[in-house]
């Protein structure tokens, strides 16, 4: 069969689609992937990968998608796909859209996260977004979630009553601790063994809490802070690096910007924290949980069905700088409760989040494998 993996940018197909589309080649299919084009693409082509531009734009602007779906509908009458597995609100939204119109005979969709949930969305854009996710699920035959929370969500709204949540994953082999990796980052950046590292790991945008990381880390002076991860072009918003310069954190504060080696990075640390206000269900999380890395996280979508609190890290409400700040303290303090957090988080990012059970689900539900292995293995949805 032919597949058409459909997301928004570059940055998201290389870092949450492309694990997928290897996944569909290793089971004889025909793969392609389908997004914005940009500089990330480059290491997905140089696996044998087609991948075609489409113009999508990562905002609410008519004209640009009405261009977009002639663009998508054009590409799939011309490609002729078996399925049609569309990512992300906007661009999975105008992709089904256009994927009914083309004929294709099986529509999927993974849902990351209700937009109508961002609780920065203006009450008229929560109403538009619920009406968008409603009507593209009347043109869906496949309706996935990676988190529980959305899946709940789809059904009690009634976007879809067959919406299956069908989790995230990463390599438990790629994201596992490291003592030798841990020795070479910190003697390459002269840290030494005993300093405590907090480590944060997103895209620098509002919405994963950098204020309140910025004003919480002041109050944590026994630790430093790595903040990974850059501003994508099509971001918009406040300059998350001008507010984590103005903490006044000093040589406590490094900004690696965007790096091809999370793992080595994050078995360097000693803490993982994302204070986000809107989450899907974070591969961060994941990758710091199987390196062994307690985890403090805001309690929003996702990460609240991740992190068990007190046993696998802490989780604090959104926007509280001040909670965040004494969860962060507490764990600085007692590297017992460190190490105890993060071997619990770790087993439990074994049992549920590991890279080959997701995928094979996910192969599964799309009817893609040449053998269910998800149901005979008895995969079944994270908790």
């Amino acid at each position: 069969m032919k597949v058409i993996e459909i997301t928004n940018v570059d940055f998201s197909l290389r870092h949450f689609l492309l694990p997928l589309m290897r996944a569909i080649r290793a089971e004889g299919h025909e793969v392609v992937g389908a997004c914005a084009e940009g500089p990330l693409l480059d290491g997905v082509r140089a696996e044998g990968f087609r991948v075609i531009a489409v113009p999508f734009v990562r905002r609410l602007s008519p004209m640009a998608h009405i261009r977009v779906v002639r663009s998508l509908i054009a590409i799939l009458r011309a490609e002729k796909p078996d399925i049609v597995h569309a990512h992300m609100p906007i661009s999975g939204f105008l992709a089904r859209l256009a994927a009914r119109a083309a004929g294709v005979p099986v529509v999927a969709y993974t849902c990351h996260g209700f937009l109508f949930n961002h609780a920065s969305s203006s009450a008229p854009r929560r109403v538009l977004s619920f009406i968008m996710e409603w009507l593209a699920a009347r043109a869906t035959d496949v309706f996935l979630t990676v988190s529980v929370a959305e899946a709940r969500d789809a059904c009690r709204l009634r976007i879809c009553k067959h919406a299956v949540a069908v989790g995230n994953g990463r390599d438990p082999s790629v994201f596992r601790p490291d003592p030798a990796a841990r020795a070479r980052i910190r003697d390459g950046f002269g840290v030494t063994d005993d300093r405590v590292v907090v480590i944060a790991v997103s895209r620098l945008v509002w919405h994963k809490g950098y204020p309140e990381l910025a004003a919480a880390i002041r109050s944590v002076p026994d630790a430093e802070l790595w903040v990974v991860g850059e501003r994508l072009a099509s971001d918009r918003g406040a300059d998350m690096i001008a507010v984590l310069h103005a903490a006044g954190l000093g040589e406590r504060l490094r900004l690696l910007g965007y790096r091809v080696d999370i793992a080595a990075l994050l078995a360097a640390a000693d803490i993982f924290t994302l204070p986000s206000r809107f989450e899907g269900l974070p591969m961060s999380v994941i990758e710091a949980m199987l390196t062994g890395l307690p985890v403090v996280a805001t309690d929003v979508r996702g990460p609240a069905e991740q992190v068990e609190d007190g046993l696998t890290g802490l989780k604090v409400r959104a926007g509280d700088a001040v909670a965040l700040a004494s969860a962060l303290r507490a764990l600085t303090r007692d590297p017992g409760l460190r190490a105890r957090m993060g071997q619990a988080g770790r087993q439990r990012a074994l049992d549920h989040y590991d890279e080959a059970n997701v995928l094979a689900r996910t192969l599964d539900l799309l009817g893609l494998s040449v053998y269910p292995a998800a149901r005979a293995a008895g995969v079944d949805a994270p908790p």
